[in-house]
């Protein structure tokens, strides 16, 4: 059962019963920053700047700052409902744990699974964005050739995933702490050379930009999609529901921070690059590091280098975040009877699902391992994968928007305004769902909606048969996922 008390978060199912011989989450571990640190971590913030707004420009041009601002009115929207259910119940299986409570186990299982597909496929791609700028770092320092040999490339994913499963293992405070620090660093440098460039210049106003120059409404709304994208993860503070300090008030602020401060970096940044290469060569959407390109330009080269080095730590800490969101769904599900036992089980002294972490990071490790064996590039692999992760999340969102205001109404809350808001949150999340399977792009991309949607329809299957072949253990979860 999932309940709170004074404020504590308490996650009991027949399979936690023998909590000394499997032990479980540490309670009461976790204060606000390190919950923000979390869902900042696996945004990515800071790498998101160097790598994502290049990608929005490349479709939205002059718009790229409107589509980060009706992305954020989106996941506003959105985060009410997030919100809604994080104020009265707080447990590892967050959002699964909310869409059961709102429209019943099976949606609630579909919403879990999505979003752990979400966090596991998504944890492989930033692993390979997390290898590229780690390259291109290197390059700068003249550690190695322009084009490396394939034998680093692998090596240095394996050294990548080797050092993010010892921080996850170890310790979630480490990782949210690690994650705060290079976030706060790399960010407040960010924030120097853009601001820097700003007042260089003669005129602080852009009007191709102000002006929407040469933007049609079909690139906004493809634009919207990838800087959409830009914010997953904002909602995995709720992951670690069993593990914060006053979780029914900590959670809900940490997944609101969690949207406004990256939201007003990201329009900062894409107002402030896309000015700064208006007419250069290469363009925003071709530069590598346009964040040390700029500050060169500004005689900030030092900074420059430092941002890049901020920027894949950035990646590096969105990757074990990705690994410790998605432990603690497993971790859930095992919990529940949903999965096999063994990923339910914590560390003894660390007190983090180690089973569930060490399984994930070898997944994520095997999928990039070969990708980058079959000649694949480090960015498109990451931009395959994380497109399948995109529509994870968009799902989870979605379906926790709907069960919001089915949850109201069984407790007798429900008011019209709660109905429009979750109306237009689905209508809003529906703008990058609907759009990321048709028109359907060309090429890699043109597989992937049916990708996620095979891996919706596995786990789907499995909790099928489940309801068939054992459903007493069933109705047990089912009651339990309906407690209040």
């Amino acid at each position: 059962m999932i309940h709170s008390t004074q404020g504590e978060a308490v996650l009991d199912s027949p399979a936690a019963q023998t909590e000394s011989q499997s032990g479980t989450l540490r309670r009461n571990y976790l204060r606000l920053p390190e919950l923000v640190a979390q869902s900042i971590g696996l945004v990515g913030v800071s790498g998101g700047v160097g790598i994502l707004v290049p990608a929005v420009f490349a479709t939205a041009g002059n718009g790229t700052w409107l589509a980060y601002a009706f992305a954020t009115v989106a996941l506003l929207f959105s985060a009410w409902s997030i919100t809604l259910f994080a104020r009265s119940a707080a447990s590892p299986g967050a959002l699964y744990a909310y869409a059961s409570q709102g429209i019943g186990p099976i949606w609630g299982v579909i919403c879990g699974w999505s979003l752990l597909i979400a966090y596991a496929v998504g944890a492989a791609g930033i692993l390979q964005g997390t290898v590229n700028t780690f390259l291109v770092l290197a390059r700068e320092l003249g550690l190695i050739a322009a084009h490396p040999p394939l034998a680093v490339s692998l090596l240095l994913t394996v050294v990548v995933a080797l050092a993010a499963w010892a921080i996850a293992y170890r310790d979630i405070r480490l990782s949210t702490r690690f994650t705060l620090l290079v976030e706060l660093l790399t960010i407040l440098l960010i924030v120097v050379v853009l601001i820097a460039y700003l007042l260089s210049g003669s005129s602080h106003v852009d009007q191709s930009q102000i002006a929407l120059e040469g933007v049609k409404p079909e690139q906004l709304r493809l634009g919207m999609m990838l800087a959409f994208f830009s914010f997953t993860g904002f909602e995995s503070a709720t992951v670690l529901g069993a593990e914060a300090q006053s979780p029914l008030k900590a959670i809900p602020r940490a997944v609101i921070i969690s949207i406004v401060g990256p939201a007003l970096l990201f329009i900062l940044a894409s107002y402030a690059l896309v000015a700064a290469f208006h007419g250069q060569h290469p363009g925003l959407d071709q530069a590598d590091g346009p964040l040390s390109i700029l500050a060169h330009r500004l005689g900030l080269g030092g900074f420059g280098l430092i941002i890049d080095a901020g920027v894949a730590l950035s990646f590096f800490a969105a990757f074990f975040s990705s690994i410790n969101a998605a432990a603690r769904i497993v971790y859930t599900f095992a919990r529940q009877g949903l999965l096999h036992e063994a990923t339910g089980k914590a560390h003894a002294s660390n007190a983090t699902p180690h089973i569930a972490v060490t399984l994930l990071v070898v997944l994520a490790l095997i999928v990039g391992l070969i990708f980058t064996a079959n000649g694949t590039a480090l960015l498109d692999s990451y931009g395959y994968l994380s497109s399948v992760a995109t529509y994870g999340y968009l799902l989870a969102y979605v379906l926790v928007a709907v069960g919001a205001p089915l949850y109201l109404r069984r407790q007798g809350r429900l008011k019209p305004q709660h109905v429009l808001i979750s109306l237009v949150s689905v209508l809003l999340l529906a703008i990058p769902l609907v759009g990321s399977f048709y028109p359907l792009p060309s090429g890699v991309y043109a597989w992937l909606p049916y990708v996620f949607l095979l891996l919706v329809g596995l786990g789907l299957a499995w909790f099928v048969a489940l309801k068939l072949l054992a459903p007493a253990r069933l109705r047990g979860i089912e009651e339990e996922l309906q407690q209040e």
